[in-house]
This record gives C-alpha cells, sequence and structure tokens, in this order.
C-alpha cells in the first residue's frame, strides 16, 4: 500500500488568524502522535496569512481514515476550525512507493 497525502486548502475568515493558528498547533500536535501519522506541516500564505496550507501525509487510506475518526479531529477540526473558515479544500493523493 502507498502513503496517501492530504493538502488542505482553508481561507481563514477575517480576524480570527489567531485563534485557528492556535487550533492548527493543537491539531498538529495530535496528529503527529498518531501511529499512522508520517508528517503534518502548516504554512500561511506570505501574501495573505488568511490563506493556509495544511501538507499530511498518513501510511495508507487506513490511516487517514482512523485519523477523521479521532476525537482530536471531531473536536478541532469539524468542531473549532471549520466554523471559522471562509473556505476549505482537501485534495488527497497516492504517494508512489519510490517517491
Amino acid at each position: 500500500m502507498s502513503e496517501i497525502q492530504l493538502i488542505a486548502r482553508y481561507v481563514i475568515s477575517p480576524g480570527k488568524e489567531d485563534e485557528v493558528n492556535r487550533l492548527l498547533g493543537e491539531l498538529a500536535t495530535a496528529s503527529r502522535g498518531e501511529a499512522g501519522n508520517v508528517s503534518f506541516e502548516a504554512f500561511a500564505g506570505l501574501d495573505d496569512p488568511r490563506r493556509i496550507v495544511l501538507l499530511e501525509r498518513y501510511r495508507d487510506a487506513a490511516a487517514l481514515a482512523a485519523h477523521r475518526e479521532t476525537p482530536h479531529f471531531a473536536d478541532l477540526v469539524l468542531g473549532r476550525i471549520v466554523p471559522l473558515l471562509e473556505s476549505r479544500v482537501l485534495e488527497t493523493y497516492d504517494v508512489p512507493d519510490e517517491a
């Protein structure tokens, strides 16, 4: 099975940048502690700090599915971060074994 790369693109609602960035820090710590997580990185746009890109890599599709079932995903992402966003786009990719 190949690893899975998730790219999440967020646009934060005006005035909510500090709160979302704090919550993303909590999410990063919790996600990196998952057995199936390979990496979790967050980036803010240089020209617009309301634009966030998350790069998350998981051991396989089952690990990504398990991530989406964790209490921290339900609480932090669905419960607290998503309501503070103007938009959220998710893309998933298979990572070739030789990459």
